[in-house]
Parts: structure tokens; sequence; C-alpha cells
């Protein structure tokens, strides 16, 4: 590999370094100059709208106290008549110069301070020579106490406050005129500011189009060009190595991988017809799989079938065994002639489960529209006894019309049921709850009851045939009910399961299919409680 080769993997990457390091210096100082315009632009439209302008509310509101408390102390000398005090009691109470000073000073602007002290001066000296004496004299000898020249030399002191009052206003009102000009200024020269960043985006934009269409995209087209044509089969087409580092590199690497791809082809063709023949003995062997199954569920049939007839005698001579000899030997032959009675009642319903689940898809029967409400009340019928024992009950929304085996689906509903009754919690009265809703082309029926529950971790283990989750003395039964339920949904092309626990109880879902598969979603579907 050359020297040039070498360096190249770098070339790309240091042009769009050099590029965006320009431009984002650029533009950083741009947007750095942007937020200072702005700082200030807000400084400033902050000391217009709010600084002065509640500085000159504040000033204007003390003015007008003070002359409501000059007017008020001339009437009072005229009139004795206190209620005329009263504004002069509230401006002695309001906002004062003397107030304004200070905040001035705390502000920093020494001349503005100034102004408001001096007409907090000029007015206390008008309270204290004039306003105070005169409300003392009236209220001690009357109205004829105050003469004229009093009250002359009264206006001409509340004169000069004035005067010192509207300077410190007039100063406020320079001030914010200046803070405006300013703010016109810093507006405009935002205007400017946003109109060069926005000048900048687009000159950075066009900047890294250009670039990016000479350094990657043109030499990227070339590449897929010479890619297209070897991916249209065209395997001996060289790729040719174009563009800046990087993309070169790419380039090689294809090329490498089209001689790898040819050499691969060549490798895949001597094992296609490897694959042919493993596909054909994979077939074989499905077919024999199949045919074992068969045989397999041919054989439960012909055993369970076989086997009733000597397991009946079995059942049949322990029970009479039972009832004639029953009492007549010792306790523990009556429990031997017992157990024999239960092991072949228990052997008789494990047959018949092991029947009734070989023959579910190998002897079909007619498909027809089954209306589920009159399954489930079959099936009622024939758990009327388990029903009226433990006072369940059993409770359904209107149920949908199914295409399916009507004794199926009678006997997939009569073992959830029964199941439900079975398994029971002591301290609660069965209740068992049936529903449907309609999804795209199948229903998805629900069996919800209030019972034990089944352990999240035993959902999928309870279809297994044979699978129990209790002992055979606390609750009965041959292991078969859901593995049958699951074989009677799967040949009618649903599927089964359990909810996650969320309460009290077991909830059962299963799928079959609709009458009407074209129907919309939710059509037959209303229920009823």
């Amino acid at each position: 590999m050359t020297s040039s080769e070498t360096r190249r993997p770098s070339t790309l990457r240091r042009r769009l370094l050099v590029l965006l390091v320009t431009s984002g210096l650029a533009l950083g100082l741009v947007v750095a100059g942007t937020g200072v315009v702005l700082a200030r632009l807000v400084d400033r439209q902050d000391a217009v709208t709010r600084t002065y302008f509640d500085a000159i509310t504040a000033a204007d509101s003390a003015l007008v106290h003070l002359v409501d408390a000059e007017t008020a102390v001339r009437g009072y000398a005229l009139t004795g008549d206190t209620v005329t005090l009263e504004p002069y009691q509230r401006a002695v109470d309001e906002i004062s110069f003397e107030t304004l000073a200070e905040r001035e000073r705390t502000s920093g602007d020494a001349a503005l301070a100034g102004a408001a002290q001096d007409a907090a001066d000029s007015a206390q000296v008008w309270f204290d020579e004039f306003a105070a004496p005169v409300i003392a004299s009236v209220q001690a000898d009357g109205t004829s106490s105050v003469s004229t020249s009093t009250v002359e030399a009264g206006r001409r002191l509340f004169d000069a406050t004035r005067a010192d009052a509207q300077v410190y206003i007039d100063l406020l009102r320079e001030r914010r005129g200046a803070a405006v000009r300013e703010l016109a200024t810093w507006m405009s020269v935002a205007t400017w500011t946003v109109v060069l960043l926005v000048a900048a985006a687009v000159a950075l934009g066009v900047a890294l189009w250009v670039a990016l269409r000479r350094w990657v995209v043109e030499p990227l087209d070339s590449l897929a060009a010479d890619a297209r044509a070897v991916a249209s089969g065209d395997l001996r087409h060289p790729v040719v190595a174009t563009g800046p580092g990087e993309i070169a590199s790419v380039a090689h690497d294809v090329e490498s991988m089209r001689t790898t791809l040819v050499a691969q082809v060549e490798e895949v063709e001597r094992s296609r017809a490897e694959i042919q023949d493993a596909h054909a003995r994979l077939s074989e062997q499905t077919e024999e799989l199949e045919r074992s199954n068969r045989d397999l569920e041919q054989f439960a049939y012909v055993a369970s079938h076989d086997l009733q007839e000597p397991l009946r005698k079995v059942a049949s001579f322990t029970q009479l065994l039972q009832k004639r000899y029953g009492g007549q030997l010792d306790e523990r032959a009556d429990q031997y002639i017992e157990f024999a009675v239960d092991g072949a009642k228990r052997m008789q319903r494990l047959i018949q489960d092991l029947l009734g689940f070989s023959r579910v898809g190998r002897v079909s029967g007619e498909l027809t529209d089954v209306p589920l409400d009159d399954a489930l009340a079959q099936a009622l019928d024939n758990l009327e006894e388990a029903v009226a024992e433990t006072g369940a009950q059993v409770t359904h929304d209107e149920l949908p019309v199914v295409r399916g085996e009507r004794p199926l689906l009678v006997q997939l509903l009569q073992n959830l049921v029964g199941n439900a009754v079975k398994f029971r919690h002591p301290d609660r009265v069965p209740q068992v709850h049936l529903s449907a809703e309609r999804d795209g082309d199948e229903w998805v029926v629900r069996c919800r009851d209030n019972g034990i529950g089944i352990d999240e971790q035993y959902a999928e283990r309870v279809f297994v045939i044979f699978q129990r989750l209790h002992a055979k003395d606390v609750y009965e039964g041959t292991g078969i009910g859901l593995a049958l339920c699951k074989k009677i949904v799967e040949f009618h092309g649903g599927r089964i399961w359990i909810d996650p626990p969320d309460g009290e109880g077991t909830s059962i879902r299963w799928t079959l299919p609709a009458t009407d598969p074209q129907a919309p979603a939710g059509e037959n579907g209303d229920s009823r409680a």
C-alpha cells in the first residue's frame, strides 16, 4: 500500500472538519453578538417599561398627595372642620419623596437621588414650617388664629416644593426618553443581527450542500452505479474506487466483496444439489412422522376401546363383591375392596377421556353453524347435577353462531364450565360467566370464574395431557380435560389460552371461526347480561 493510500482515509474527515469548524466559529460569533444585542435590548425595554415607568408613576402620585395635603391644610385653616384634613393624613401615610430619594440612592443614580432629596427636603420644610403649625394653631385657637400672611407664606413654601418635585419628575422623564431612544437603537441593531444570523445560516447550509455533493454524493453515485451493475447479476463488472479516501476505501471493500461473492456463488451452486437432497429426505421424514402420529392415535383409540370391556367386568365384579361381602370381612378387607372399586372407576373415566381425546380430529363429523347459546344449554343439562349440588351460578352474554362440530363444541363448553365448578373456592358460591367479542374473522370467547385460580407459571402446563396441579384426593379428574379443550379448539382452527391473573378466579379465552368471515368486526356481537 502506498503512502497516498495510507493518507486517503482521513481526507474527507479533514475537509469536513475544516469546513464545519470555520462555519461554526463564524456562526458562533454571530450568535454571541445576537445574544449580547438581545440582552441589551431586554435591559433597555425593562428600564423603559418598568424602572422609569414605575418611578414616574410613584413621583406623580407623591406630588398629587402633596397637592391634596396642601389643599386640605388651607381648607382646614378656613373652616376648622377636621374632615377636610383627611387628604392630609392620607398624604402623610402614602409614598413620599423621601422614599423615592432612598430608592434612587439604592439604584446608584446620584442626579436622580439628589433631585428626589431636594423635593423631599422642600416638602419637609412645608410640613414643618406651615402645615404642622397651622393645624396646631387652628386646633388650639380656631380659624381666626391663622392670618392671611401666614397662608401666603405657606403658599410660597408649597410652590417651592412643587417646583423641586417637578424638577425630579422632569429629570425622570428625560432619563426615560433617553432610554426609549437607546431602545430604538438596539431594536434596529437586533433586526440587522437577526438578518445577519439568517444569512450566516443560509450560507452555511449552501456551503455544506456544495461540499457534500462534491465530496460525498457524486462519488457515492458512481459507487452505487457499479454496485447496481453487480447486483443485477453482472458479477464480472469491476467496482472502480473514486472520491475521497473513505469512499475509495468503501469501493475497495465492495470490490473485494464482489470477488469473494463470485467464489461463494460457485460454492453455492455446488451446495444446491446437497440441499435439494436434504430437503427430499426431510419431506420423507415428515411424512413418516405424520404416519407415526396417525398410528399412535389409532393405537390410543384401539387400546382405550379394547380395554373398556375387561375393565367393565373388573369394575362390575368388584362392585358386586363390595355389595355382597361388604361388612362381612374385616375392616382392612373392606378398605381393599373400596380401593379396587375406586381404581376401576377412575380407570374407566381415564379410558373414556382418552378415547374422546383420540377421536378429536380422527373421526370428523359434519361442520355446521352452531349457536353457542344452544351448545351451552346442552352442556349445562349434562352438568345439571354438579351445578345443583354446588349452587353454582352460570351466566352468559349473548353468544355468537360459529362454524364447527356441535358435539365437540358442547364437550368444550361442558369441560370448561365443569372445571370452573369443580375447582371452586371453598368460601365462595361458584360464579361462572361466558362472553364473546368479535375480532376480524373469528370470535374470542371467554369463560370467567371466581374459583381457586391458576398460577401464571402453570398457564401453559395445564393444557398438556395428564398434567395435574392438585392431588387426586383433593380434586378428582384424569388430567385430560383442558388438553381435550385445546385439541377441540385447534381442530376448529383456533387457539386457547389463560389470561394473566387480574383478581380472583380464572379467565380462559379461546377463538372460533365466525360463520360470516367477511362481516366487519362488531356485527352480530350485541350482548345481553
